[in-house]
């Protein structure tokens, strides 16, 4: 069967497998901001409207900043896709119960779950967490591993670079399908130990093991100081250097299939 991938802006991916379709980090505001009129504003609408959406059966939260838990999004999702199950960080939960959002299942580091075919489990990455002034690192954050039978896939969320990727490669073996974020890195030496840039992006795939990497995290919000389109021009520079040609760059709503 094809498996297929739909970048929908900034983290959010829809990827297709034959046994359950999984949405990461949704994220369909105009604003990553707790405000309407306030925040970052989104520079391209989300290439699928929510009402367009195929049948969601997963979603996957990496942590809870507002580019990529927004909770309005996640209201109006599980009205669509009742029977949908959200997977949250440890800390999480309760943010979403509050919005009286049922199906959810709360994730320490390496907590593994099995639903049908499909086996999640959370990992660390190296970020951190608040959604206000007094509430820093009072949940998880994380990335995303999971596996079918036939196709293993790895959504890192947000992450500085670290030596988690080479301890999930350990621990998980390296995975089919990976989605690396490559944006919101400038000025390096404030942003660092947050988000990785480009060339560091690439290292922490080579870390991972992973065979095909879908670029993420750029293009949709402005966050910090780098030009919008040099994320994906480094990309496209580092993996001409190093002769590699697994990092694809795709612009949103753009289909990606390929075969288990």
């Amino acid at each position: 069967a094809n498996n297929y991938t739909i970048w929908i802006g900034h983290s959010t991916f829809i990827i297709k497998t034959e046994f359950g379709t999984v949405l990461t980090d949704p994220v369909f505001s105009q604003r990553a901001s707790p405000f309407s009129f306030a925040g970052p504003e989104r520079l391209i609408d989300p290439a699928i409207q929510i009402n367009e959406l195929p049948k969601i059966d997963y979603i996957t939260i990496s942590h809870n900043h507002y580019d990529h838990l927004d909770i309005k999004s996640l209201v109006l999702l599980s009205k669509r896709f009742p029977d949908a199950i959200f997977l949250v960080p440890m800390g999480d939960k309760k943010l979403l119960d509050k919005n009286n959002i049922p199906n959810v299942i709360e994730f320490n580091w390496w907590d593994e779950v099995k639903q049908g075919e499909l086996l999640f489990t959370f990992t660390p990455v190296q970020h951190w967490s608040a959604r206000g002034l007094f509430d820093k690192n009072k949940s998880l954050w994380g990335g995303w591993f999971f596996k079918t039978p036939s196709t293993t896939f790895f959504h890192a969320g947000d992450s500085g670079y670290s030596k988690d990727f080479k301890l999930i490669n350990k621990k998980l073996g390296g995975p089919d399908v990976a989605f690396i974020p490559i944006g919101a890195y400038d000025p390096e030496w404030f942003m660092s130990a947050s988000h990785m840039n480009p060339e560091e992006a690439i290292q922490a795939s080579n870390d991972l093991g992973a065979k095909i990497n879908y670029a993420m995290h750029w293009g949709t919000f402005v966050l910090t100081s780098e030009d919008t389109l040099e994320p994906p021009q480094r990309i496209r520079a580092e993996s001409l250097r190093l002769k590699k040609s697994n990092f694809k760059i795709v612009m949103p709503g753009q289909v990606s299939f390929f075969i288990n």
